[in-house]
């Protein structure tokens, strides 16, 4: 495999190898267009437009200890060509330009100097209420349009999922698992320790991991999360469904429901939020809120730690909640 880098010679080349950049075009400028965890990822600029390169490799890009799927732009790849006849969903992702599957690369249209919703997780910063609209509304239509009732296709993309299983189900639960949470912020380990140490939870938790790998019948982005929505001149849009496959919508909005809860955005927003996702399709309840308190444990526990500005008694809260929600 190609192992991409940030020298213009090296990329000017590539390009130009795959036809992707014109004999007139020259590469002007080169930067990272964002936080982004998993891949190696640039937005080049020419002297005549910009794009963005993708590029996954056999380990996550913010953490080069951490295995995962080569091939994993391969799976966004597949979504975007699912959403190209849903107007609704294709008008709120990048276009996919071309793909070199070889070297799993994708090369994608710029939406431009846009930021993620990262910052919700700062202290009274609050989500306006027409954007958590957009983000679920782009939600409800992906989850009634694309099903095993409207395609015989699927994307089951088990080797990412196997990876989340990981970090969301059993890595956040075993003791000495080399996350030294009192860094984080003192006092969280004897908090974290003690859910660990509650084998009736651990039980309900690995119940929910098996009914994450089972197939389901709803396309699902699969880390949807602040980090995954865009907020761009033109609006709010999606991007970086690399862990997509069809799935359980519970799972989905459960895992929205959990960020905005730990981002501590306003409870009534997040009733009409939910109430308005409702309205188009039919949710389990029960089962949304079990994968919200997965969620908020994982990442209050787990390796992929948010920027979050909630002190200690406000985690141990969530975690206790959590607890409860998930014990029969």
């Amino acid at each position: 495999m190609i192992k991409l880098n940030t020298n213009l010679g090296d990329l000017s080349a590539y390009l130009k190898d795959k036809n992707w950049l014109k004999n007139d075009e020259t590469i002007v400028a080169v930067e990272k267009p964002g936080e982004g965890n998993m891949n190696f990822t640039l937005r080049i600029s020419t002297n005549s437009r910009s794009f963005i390169v993708k590029q996954s490799r056999d380990y996550v890009e913010k953490y080069p200890q951490v295995a995962a799927p080569a091939e994993r732009v391969l799976r966004e790849a597949e979504f975007y060509k699912f959403i190209e006849s849903v107007p609704a969903l294709k008008k709120m992702m990048p276009t996919l330009i071309g793909l070199d599957a070889d070297n799993s690369v994708l090369l994608m249209e710029d939406l431009g100097k846009g930021s993620d919703y990262s910052h919700i997780y700062q202290k009274g910063k609050i989500i306006a209420e027409a954007d958590l609209n957009a983000v679920l509304d782009f939600a409800a239509v992906l989850h009634n349009s694309i099903t095993v009732e409207t395609t015989s296709k699927r994307i089951v993309n088990r080797k990412m999922r196997e990876l989340n299983h990981e970090h969301i189900f059993r890595y956040p639960y075993v003791m000495d698992n080399g996350i030294h949470l009192d860094d984080i912020l003192p006092g969280l380990e004897a908090a974290a320790a003690d859910l660990k140490n509650d084998e009736g939870l651990k039980h309900e938790v690995e119940k929910l991991g098996v009914l994450y790998l089972k197939e389901g019948k709803t396309l699902l982005h699969g880390d949807y999360f602040p980090g995954s929505w865009l907020a761009t001149a033109d609006g709010v849009k999606i991007i970086d469904p690399e862990f997509c496959f069809f799935g359980h919508v519970e799972f989905e909005i459960g895992v929205t429901m959990a960020h905005l809860k730990m981002a501590d955005q306003p409870e009534e927003l997040l009733k009409n939020a939910m109430a308005r996702y409702k309205l188009a399709v039919t949710l389990d309840e029960a089962l949304c809120e079990k994968f919200t308190a997965i969620e908020i444990l994982r990442r209050i526990m787990g390796l992929a730690q948010l920027p979050l500005e909630i002190d200690l008694e406000k985690r141990v809260a969530l975690m206790e909640e959590s607890r409860k929600i998930l014990m029969p």
